[in-house]
């Protein structure tokens, strides 16, 4: 099996120039390095009881609703504002520039809910941070983060403290 790292292209310049994007998208139209993906988090989590799945729009979809299946939970979306068609709750979260919101439905999650809250990758940790928030608010328990990439030089985990997290593919540095 190839390192998960090798599926992963760089993209200079996106979203604006000086960045160096981490794109998945070469590791998701790989069936073996989708799969590898998934059976990864899925070794990680299996045990801990969970019933639902949060996943973060929108590349948190992806792996979340497969790991969601295989782990006979339900999935819940985490959306950006206006997409959701009822009544939602919402958590604002700051960014580089300004501050943005995430949302998910009020419904979404029963008390005592066991979550694993999914992302594909973790930055500043910002948007994590509102989910989190969001589910707890809902009455969840967080039992995992996962990620598949963590850009641990931007130190996300550090706005994540007291959550068990993990990642498979780490960069030190653009």
């Amino acid at each position: 099996m190839k390192d998960l790292k090798d599926f992963i292209r760089d993209v200079p310049d996106f979203p604006k120039k000086g960045i160096i994007f981490k794109d998945i998208t070469t590791l998701l139209r790989e069936p073996a390095g989708l799969t590898e993906a998934v059976n990864q988090i899925y070794e990680i989590v299996k045990d801990k009881g969970i019933t639902k799945v949060a996943g973060i729009e929108s590349r948190g979809f992806i792996l979340g609703g497969i790991l969601a299946e295989k782990l006979h939970a339900g999935f819940i979306p985490i959306r950006k504002p206006g997409k959701l068609p009822s009544e939602v709750y919402a958590e604002s979260y700051e960014l580089e520039y300004g501050t943005d919101r995430i949302e998910m439905h009020v419904d979404a999650i029963n008390p005592g809910d066991v979550v694993l809250l999914h992302d594909d990758l973790l930055a500043t940790g910002g948007t994590a941070q509102a989910a989190c928030k969001l589910i707890e608010k809902a009455g969840g328990t967080i039992a995992h983060i996962s990620f598949i990439i963590d850009l641990t030089f931007l130190n996300g985990a550090e706005k994540l403290s007291g959550y068990e997290i993990s990642s498979l593919i780490q960069y030190d540095g653009e």
